[in-house]
């Protein structure tokens, strides 16, 4: 069977396969976020994480999803990101990923923006990938709020029990979870403790309830 892709890039037949179950609306807008990564970053390679297509360079670079009504187009760590176009939006809940709910070509920012974002965050990790791991300094306290990533919420929306139960969270319990997740090194911690999440959430239980009277 001929690749009808070009050869340099890596390209994943999970996600040929996933565009191609995805709805009508949905396709040409994951057909056109897969090929602006890819003119971004010829030697970019794909994946699939929880189910949703994802691309890496240096680590994780961005992701896409589909769901019913929307797309989902997300940078991995895009609190990292300058945002100098003020194009990202990061609604706490929505699993929409960094750009909100899109629901067409139109929804997304520019191409060159897009290219732009997606080439700074390979920066990023690249950068990562080179120096030691620093402590953070603690002075800087983020917001409470925190994006929860499109990754567990898909996880959520296919447990309604744990949904009902996270979103009554405070954003402080909210985060402890997330920031869980966010600290896992691999793959397999990270899936061992989105499992034990849905679980306790399930039962009404926040992150630390083991410490908690």
């Amino acid at each position: 069977m001929t690749n009808h892709h070009t050869s340099m890039s890596t390209y994943d037949p999970r996600i040929d396969a996933y565009i191609d179950k995805a709805a009508d609306f949905a396709k040409p807008i994951l057909m056109h976020l897969r090929d602006l990564v890819h003119r971004t970053v010829p030697e970019i390679a794909e994946t699939t994480k929880w189910s949703m297509p994802f691309f890496e360079c240096n680590g994780p670079v961005c992701y896409m999803a589909a769901f019913k009504q929307h797309c989902a187009f997300g940078f991995w760590k895009s609190s990292r990101l300058s945002d100098s176009h003020k194009v990202l939006q990061e609604e706490e809940g929505s699993g929409a990923g960094s750009f909100g709910k899109i629901t067409s070509l139109a929804d997304l920012p520019s191409d060159e923006i897009l290219m732009g974002y997606i080439a700074e965050m390979i920066a990023i990790n690249a950068q990562e990938e080179k120096k030691p791991a620093v402590k953070k300094p603690a002075a800087i306290k983020a917001p409470v709020t925190v994006e929860t990533p499109a990754y567990f919420m898909e996880l959520l929306t296919q447990n309604p029990q744990a949904m009902a139960v996270f979103e009554k969270f405070s954003p402080s319990a909210k985060k402890e979870y997330i920031t869980w997740f966010t600290e896992a090194k691999t793959e397999a911690t990270l899936q061992k403790r989105l499992e034990q999440a849905i679980e306790w959430i399930s039962e009404g239980k926040q992150r630390n309830w083991k410490y908690q009277k």
